[in-house]
């Protein structure tokens, strides 16, 4: 097996690839496209073809493809073959420029919230130099954005492109006011860390549940649960560590940079952390995790669930995203340092977060809003639908003092004294970890923990980008003409703090009391996505990124337009999956095991009238009664998923529909189906258990 250096990057096209294979004058400007932005010249992108095109060669690829990230959550490609006829019958292998920086994909097939029409099909994808090319399964893979033939935008990287432009030219301008002429570029960087289930695949091929929905629409609790927390950090299962290991191999080959793996709070749940990198590279990386992690469990016999809540009772997944800004000279904005109290730079990159996240708040859980995650969001295993920021005591302390204008006092890091001689003490944090905070600062970053386990994180980082961006530009504005910079710093942190105090909030996010005190502070609660996509359209929200120039009204638009369609579908698929379950496989089952009670019943009638009957007889009573209900429930269900079709309002009208009224039949369903479990014969239930799905691996 080759060392982890050797295999680290090798099927990507990277920089050092990169200098070994093209001129110096080509590399040279690539390098510029890459580092500073500048526009590409055609010329330039036939050499980098050519280069890439004989690279990808060598490890045997024949193809090559655009790949993207349409609105549909998942990524796109379509593969086209090298040959070219070269005249004499004979084919030869050819990549152009063009080839490398354009491809055609059907716009109106993909997601588009109405933009393109079937007749105007064109679209484009349009290569991202910043963004490594690498090869997977004998394809050169080249990512790419994707664009309308008018223009529009129709993935969900193009917006995170145009955030980080922006907020790396606002923080720019504003370090340059500071006196930090040295810095020349800021670049947003993203750590997320990925949890997912694995099953059984053969327990997984007998639940419709899982294969069309990705959760179990059906399913009674297993005796053991996650109550004894013994699955958290535990010893790793064998399956299971051979598959990790292929996958850490399979991603260091693909420069993801794969760091932490261990188990997670839930039986089969697990969790892959990276090392930061920048945010449009994150964004690729994770959505490349996510599809090898689903395809290297195929060759374990497992199945990897990427679903927010595919088992009810235990925790679910989510996707911490680590956010940061850093400069190109090595600098972390959002480190405090030892002395916070006196880092300007940094309190006032802080403040630009705290007051984007206080106006902005409904944009934030909007960007985590699916009808995956409304499972999670609220329980005690994510973050509550309320945003709010957590800085902990130490920083909390600085803005509170800050604010009411006293003296800071740091603790610092104190000692940590383990008692025990032969273990080391050590300096332990300034702050504990709040694990049921939206928002947390964690040293020298902010963890947004809100994120579903299947979500694109390019929605959420671009939108954070946008809003902080936003309020660095204001700062801009406000401190460049002042006579004294020092003092007009001071006031300007002091009144940011002030106004926008409301949103922090260092205490349990889970307490009841929380939820009292937050509408006290005027902050939004939106339980669900149709709750939270009121706001989306908003003016202040389309203000926003139509000014900052990441997407139009109509843009915007259409991206409203797709989610509550895309909510709605979801929901639509699992009510339907959930009657074709009930009619088609647990409504036969269930009767034909109270046949089999009633026969036995009759047949120790028969045989004395002393053999007494009650245990068959009240398990035929419960079950028939159960029975009824779950068949009028089945039907009730069948009539909303109905009257849903009829109806002609408009998307965020037909997402409600779905959540007030179809989901909570679903609901009901369920829990009468669920009870039926519990007293059917395993032999005649038609479906695995929560048991052997949960502790079958």
């Amino acid at each position: 097996m080759a060392k982890v250096p050797e295999m680290f990057g090798s099927m990507v096209f990277n920089d050092q690839k990169m200098q070994e294979r093209l001129p110096k004058s080509t590399y040279k400007a690539l390098k510029k496209t890459i580092d500073d932005g500048e526009p590409l010249d055609l010329s330039v992108a036939n050499v980098v073809a050519s280069a890439m095109k004989d690279w990808a060669i060598e490890l045997g690829c024949t193809h090559y493809t655009h790949w993207f990230q349409p609105m549909t959550g998942i990524t796109a490609e379509k593969h086209d073959s090298f040959i070219s006829p070269n005249g004499d019958g004979q084919v030869i292998m050819e990549f152009s420029g063009k080839e490398l920086i354009k491809g055609e994909p059907d716009a109106s097939s993909f997601p588009n919230g109405g933009i393109r029409a079937t007749f105007e099909a064109r679209g484009y994808t349009t290569w991202d130099p910043t963004s490594p090319a690498f090869v997977r399964d004998g394809s050169l893979y080249i990512p790419t954005a994707f664009c309308s033939y008018t223009g529009e935008i129709l993935d969900k990287k193009t917006p995170l492109l145009r955030s980080m432009e922006r907020i790396s030219n606002e923080a720019v301008k504003l370090l340059h006011l500071l006196g930090e002429t040295d810095v020349t570029r800021v670049a947003s960087t993203v750590g997320p860390e990925q949890e997912y289930f694995l099953i059984d695949r053969e327990l997984y091929e007998k639940r419709e549940d899982l294969k069309l929905t990705g959760r179990t629409l059906f399913g009674a609790k297993a005796p053991k649960g996650q109550e004894l927390d013994d699955h958290y950090f535990g010893a790793i299962k064998t399956r299971v560590s051979s598959y990790m290991k292929e996958l850490d191999e399979e991603l260091w080959k693909l420069g993801v940079l794969a760091k932490t793996k261990h188990n997670e709070v839930a039986p089969s749940q697990h969790e892959l952390a990276p090392i930061f990198t920048t945010a449009n590279i994150a964004n690729d990386h994770n959505e490349l995790t996510m599809e090898l992690m689903e395809k290297i469990a195929e060759k374990h016999g497992l199945v990897c669930l990427l679903h927010e809540k595919p088992f009810a009772g235990v925790n679910g997944s989510g996707k911490h995203n680590n956010w940061s800004l850093s400069t190109n000279t090595g600098e972390n904005l959002l480190s405090p340092g030892k002395f916070p109290e006196k880092n300007f730079r940094f309190l006032l990159f802080l403040a630009a977060v705290v007051k984007a996240v206080d106006e902005y708040q409904d944009l934030l859980r909007i960007t985590v809003a699916s009808a995956g995650n409304d499972h999670r969001l609220g329980a005690n295993e994510a973050p509550p639908a309320i945003i709010s920021m957590y800085l902990g005591d130490d920083l909390g302390a600085l803005v509170e003092s800050i604010i009411e204008g006293k003296e800071y006092v740091s603790r610092g890091k104190q000692k940590m004294e383990t008692g025990v001689d032969v273990l080391p003490d050590f300096r332990k944090d300034t702050s504990d970890r709040n694990r049921t905070s939206p928002f947390a600062f964690t040293g020298n970053k902010f963890e947004f923990r809100a994120l579903g386990s299947s979500l694109n994180i390019g929605c959420p980082n671009y939108m954070l980008n946008t809003m902080v961006a936003d309020e660095l530009a204001q700062f801009y504005d406000e401190l460049k003409d002042a006579d004294e910079l020092e003092p007009a710093l001071k006031k300007l942190i002091k009144r940011v703090f002030t106004e926008h105090q409301r949103i922090i909030f260092n205490g349990d996010n889970y307490a009841e009391e929380w939820v009292e005190e937050a509408e006290k502070r005027g902050l939004l609660n939106l339980k669900s996505l149709p709750d939270a996509y009121v706001h989306f359209m908003d003016q202040k929200n389309i203000d926003l990124f139509v000014r900052n120039k990441i997407c139009s009204e109509e843009e915007l638009r259409a991206r409203y337009e797709i989610e509550l369609e895309t909510y709605s579908k979801q929901i639509n698929i699992e009510a339907l999956t959930m009657i074709d379950m009930a009619k088609k496989r647990i409504i036969p089952s269930v009767t034909a095991y109270v046949k089999e009670l009633t026969e036995t019943a009759l047949a120790k009638k028969s045989l004395s009238e002393a053999i007494p009957t009650s245990v068959e007889e009240e398990l035929i009573t419960s079950l028939s009664n159960k029975l009824v209900c779950f068949s009028k429930k089945t039907s009730e269900l069948e009539d909303a998923v109905i009257k849903a079709g009829d109806c002609s309002a408009d998307a965020l009208d037909i997402a409600t529909y779905y959540r007030n009224s179809v989901f909570s039949v679903m609901q009901e369903l369920r829990a009468v189906g669920d009870s039926m479990e519990t007293e059917t014969s395993q032999k005649y239930w038609p479906y695995p258990t929560y048991t052997e799905l949960l502790f079958g691996v």
